[in-house]
């Protein structure tokens, strides 16, 4: 069994592969050189790499979240966060899915997040481009079922990683955690078991 999981380095991406690496998966974290988000051309050449290496699932966790207004958010920011957040994804997966029709149980995980439901200040990009991936995992879902493959989003709450670390400060951590039914943030391995359950074969059709 094998899963390709983006974004792996830190955070749920490598709470979610260390917990596919125990069940025995084969993961496929590519190096920044072999794939990297931002640059479309490389996706495609990864792509072409690896078109004829069997895949179980993809799991698209990697992200970016740059907090500006919209008014303030100069043009690479919102380049970046739309490829990173969303077109690459989306290529990733267009790219992928004749390595999972090869299978006839092919699963697909997109990373989406809170902000995804919910909003505020500073988050119009990022919640555009979650709400993005979700919609194409609504569509997805519907065209990919009849190949047995599944396609689910998890929409991670408040998790404390190296993201939400840097994007607040120490004092308003623990602000947003006292506004939090258990008064603490979830654990990436918390988040890391809801993915491994969807991406794995334990999440059957029948």
């Amino acid at each position: 069994m094998r899963v390709l999981i983006t974004g792996a380095s830190k955070g749920i991406g490598e709470a979610t592969a260390e917990i596919f690496i125990k069940n025995n998966y084969e993961v496929e974290i590519p190096s920044h050189d072999e794939l990297d988000l931002l640059n479309i051309d490389s996706i495609k050449k990864y792509i072409e790499k690896t078109k004829d290496i069997p895949l179980d699932t993809i799991i698209n966790n990697a992200g970016i979240n740059e907090i500006t207004e919209l008014e303030h958010a100069s043009d690479e920011v919102i380049d970046s966060m739309l490829t990173v957040n969303l077109r690459g994804p989306i290529y990733l997966i267009r790219g992928s899915i004749p390595r999972l029709k090869k299978n006839s149980c092919g699963r697909i995980v997109n990373i989406g997040s809170i902000w995804a439901v919910v909003s505020k200040a500073g988050r119009s990009l990022y919640s555009a481009t979650k709400n993005g991936l979700h919609g194409i995992t609504n569509s997805l879902a519907i065209e990919l079922a009849k190949y047995g493959i599944l396609v689910n989003t998890v929409c991670p709450g408040f998790t404390l990683t190296e993201l939400t670390i840097k994007n607040n400060t120490h004092e308003q951590i623990k602000a947003i955690s006292k506004q939090i039914p258990l008064c603490r943030m979830a654990k990436p391995e918390e988040i890391a078991k809801v993915i491994y359950f969807l991406g794995s074969n334990e999440n059957e059709m029948d």
